[in-house]
């Protein structure tokens, strides 16, 4: 794979297979790809990724929110409505969220932001009695990775180090804010140890980038059809389809088997008390299903890295 060498978007004088327009992987198709064997000979390997971030109440000039997120009532400045609502998830939701995956006996993933690891020590360290796994966020939900960066490298390296200093251990994940990268992330956070990304949805099963100058990264796949954000916020999905959504994707993905189902979930959203019961309901008929690894993006990856090689 030494000919896939990624180059800046958009890509000159660069070799590249059917369907690609970079050179981050080779391309393949789903009847190429390795049907992987979880653990305990399950079908299917089923993590919970949860998002805690914080949102600042005005982002500094020149930072890059997501546009899509703003008031319902519109773009103003100071926004407390939008400030408070994002607020809601860690003083109330992330909590509701919790006890739902306690009642399932499911660990949860963590994509940690730096800025909310300084203000909710109480909440990472409910995270870390649950025996959580967590991955580098960056530093606040209003702050994307992007080509206009000054310095990327410098920010991947200091999202990475907060979470440490938080936890007491480098993280292994790096999950993106808004799950954006500019088109040297993968190679620099393989140059700042990261093992794996959850940044590219273009699979139901892992692969790897690179090879960089530091070595490859995995891709762990973050499906956004069924992550709350996405469908509940941006597509105005209603709770009870969404509900349903989960529960007849994972269908498919156990009964063909050897996939992964990331469940991304952020407590401002399921948090809410319209909403959590349908997150019950979904993880009710998806876990009745024999033969499911209830695991950590961490396990996930190593599990999936020893697979591919």
């Amino acid at each position: 794979m030494a000919e896939f060498i990624p180059a800046r978007i958009p890509p000159v004088d660069e070799e590249r297979g059917p369907g690609m327009d970079h050179a981050h992987y080779p391309f393949r198709t789903l009847r190429d790809a390795p049907r992987f064997s979880w653990p305990g000979d399950a079908r299917i390997a089923f993590t919970v990724t949860l998002v805690l971030d914080y949102w600042e109440l005005e982002a500094p000039d020149g930072e890059s929110p997501d546009p899509r997120i703003v008031s319902p009532l519109g773009k103003f400045s100071p926004d407390w409505l939008t400030w408070s609502h994002r607020l809601y998830g860690a003083r109330v939701g992330i909590f509701r969220i919790l006890e739902v995956l306690d009642q399932f006996n499911l660990k949860p993933s963590v994509a940690l932001g730096t800025e909310a690891a300084k203000r909710y020590p109480e909440l990472v360290d409910a995270l870390l009695r649950r025996d959580a796994c967590f991955m580098a966020h960056g530093d606040y939900a209003t702050r994307r990775i992007t080509s206009r960066m000054k310095d990327e490298r410098a920010a991947i390296t200091a999202a990475r180090d907060g979470v440490a200093a938080a936890i007491g251990q480098r993280p292994n994940g790096w999950c993106g804010q808004d799950f954006n990268e500019s088109a040297d992330t993968p190679a620099l956070l393989a140059e700042a140890g990261f093992h794996y990304t959850t940044d590219w949805a273009n699979d139901d099963r892992p692969y790897l980038l690179g090879p960089y100058a530091a070595g490859d990264l995995l891709a762990l796949p973050p499906q956004p059809e069924w992550n709350d954000l996405e469908c509940m916020w941006l597509r105005h999905v209603s709770p009870q389809v969404w509900s349903a959504n989960i529960a007849e994707a994972f269908a498919f993905l156990h009964e063909e088997g050897g996939n992964t189902f990331n469940l991304t979930l952020h407590p401002w959203i399921t948090g809410q008390a319209h909403r959590i019961r349908y997150l019950r309901d979904a993880l009710h008929n998806v876990l009745g299903k024999p033969r499911i690894w209830r695991t950590t993006t961490d396990d996930l990856a190593e599990a999936a890295r020893a697979q591919l090689g």
